[in-house]
C-alpha cells in the first residue's frame, strides 16, 4: 500500500514537473488575452519573441551555472560591458562592425572564463565571485565609456536587430540557431553529461573521471558568450552603448531558468523548459505593459514569481533535496 502511495505521489511529481509550465504558460495567456484581445495578434507575438532573445541567451548561461550548483550575477555587467568596448571601437576608432562585434564578445567570454577559473580552482563560492566581478566589469564599462552613452549609427549594426531574415527578425533567428546548439550541447554531448553530473553529485563525478575544473569553467565561458552576442542585439536595438545597461538582468535569467524547471538543487534542468520559462517571463511583462500595470507592480510580480518557482522545485524534487 505504501508502494502504491509513492508510485502516484512520483507520478505526479513528473506530470506536473513535464506539463506543468506549459500550462501556466497557456492559462496565462488565455487570461491576458481576455484583458486585451490585442495580446494574442501575430505582431505582438513576433514583438514579444524578438524582445526575449536577448533574456532567453542570458538564461540559457544561467541554466548552465544553476545546473552545477551555481549561479552567474555578472551576466548584466558583461551585457554592458561588451556594449561599451563595441561602441567605443566602432564610434570612437571607426573599427569594422563585425571586429567590433567579435571584439565585444571576446571580452565578455574572457571574464566568463575568470569568474569559471576562480570558482574551480580556488572553490570559491559561485555567488561571491560573479557578484564580485559584476562591481569590476560595471566600472570598466563606465571607463571605456566615460560614463556617458556613446551613440551608434553604424546601420550595418543597427540591422543586427531591426533586419530580417527570410520574413523573420534577425533576433529571432539568433535565438532560435542558439537555442538548438545549446539543446545539442546540453543533452547530447559528452560535456552536456558532465555538467549534470558536477551538478548532481560532484563528488561521484570526480570519482568517475569527469574534470571539476574544466566543466566549471566552459559553463562560466559559454555564459561569458551568450551574454556577449546578447549585449549585441541590445546594443543594436537601442543604437546606443552604455555602461549602466543590463541592470536587474540577471534576476530575470534567474526567474525564467528556474520556471523552466531548472533546480537549485543541481543536476536537473531541460532546454524546452527553459523556452517556455522564457517566454512566460516575456509575457508577462508584456502583458502587464499592455494592461497598464505599473513597472513598480511589475517587479512585485516577478519577485513572486521567483519565489514560487523556487517552492515549486523544492515540492517537485523533494527527495533530491
Amino acid at each position: 500500500m505504501g508502494l502504491s502511495k509513492i508510485t502516484k505521489s512520483d507520478k505526479y511529481r513528473m506530470f506536473v514537473g513535464k506539463y506543468g509550465i506549459g500550462v501556466v504558460l497557456i492559462i496565462m495567456m488565455v487570461l491576458i488575452s481576455i484583458k486585451e484581445p490585442a495580446f494574442l495578434k501575430p505582431t505582438n507575438l513576433i514583438n514579444v519573441a524578438t524582445q526575449i532573445s536577448i533574456n532567453g541567451l542570458l538564461t540559457y548561461g544561467m541554466c548552465l551555472a544553476i545546473v552545477a550548483m551555481g549561479i552567474d550575477l555578472s551576466v548584466g555587467a558583461q551585457l554592458a560591458l561588451t556594449s561599451c568596448v563595441c561602441g567605443y571601437l566602432m564610434s570612437n576608432l571607426n573599427v569594422n562592425v563585425w571586429i567590433a562585434c567579435l571584439a565585444g564578445v571576446l571580452v565578455a567570454t574572457l571574464f566568463g572564463f575568470v569568474n569559471g577559473f576562480l570558482i574551480a580552482k580556488f572553490d570559491m563560492f559561485p555567488f561571491v565571485v560573479t557578484l564580485s566581478m559584476q562591481l569590476i566589469i560595471r566600472g570598466l564599462s563606465q571607463v571605456i565609456s566615460g560614463g556617458k552613452a556613446i551613440t551608434i549609427t553604424n546601420t550595418t549594426f543597427k540591422n543586427i536587430y531591426s533586419a530580417k531574415f527570410i520574413g523573420i527578425p534577425v533576433p529571432i533567428v539568433i535565438f532560435v540557431v542558439v537555442t538548438i546548439i545549446m539543446y545539442i550541447m546540453l543533452h547530447w554531448t559528452k560535456f552536456g553529461r558532465y555538467i549534470f553530473a558536477v551538478g548532481g553529485n560532484m563528488n561521484a563525478a570526480i570519482a568517475s573521471g569527469i574534470s571539476k575544473f574544466w566543466t566549471l569553467v566552459g559553463i562560466y565561458t559559454i555564459s561569458g558568450i551568450l551574454a556577449g552576442i546578447a549585449s549585441i542585439i541590445f546594443t543594436a536595438k537601442t543604437g546606443s552603448a552604455q555602461s549602466n545597461i543590463g541592470i536587474g538582468y540577471e534576476t530575470d535569467a534567474v526567474a525564467a531558468s528556474v520556471l523552466g524547471g531548472t533546480s537549485f538543487a543541481g543536476g536537473i534542468a531541460t532546454i524546452p523548459g527553459d523556452v517556455l520559462g522564457i517566454f512566460i517571463i516575456g509575457f508577462i511583462y508584456n502583458g502587464m505593459n499592455m494592461v497598464g500595470v505599473s513597472s513598480y507592480y511589475q517587479s512585485i510580480v516577478k519577485g513572486a514569481v521567483i519565489i514560487i518557482a523556487v517552492m515549486l522545485d523544492m515540492v517537485l524534487n523533494k527527495k533530491n533535496h
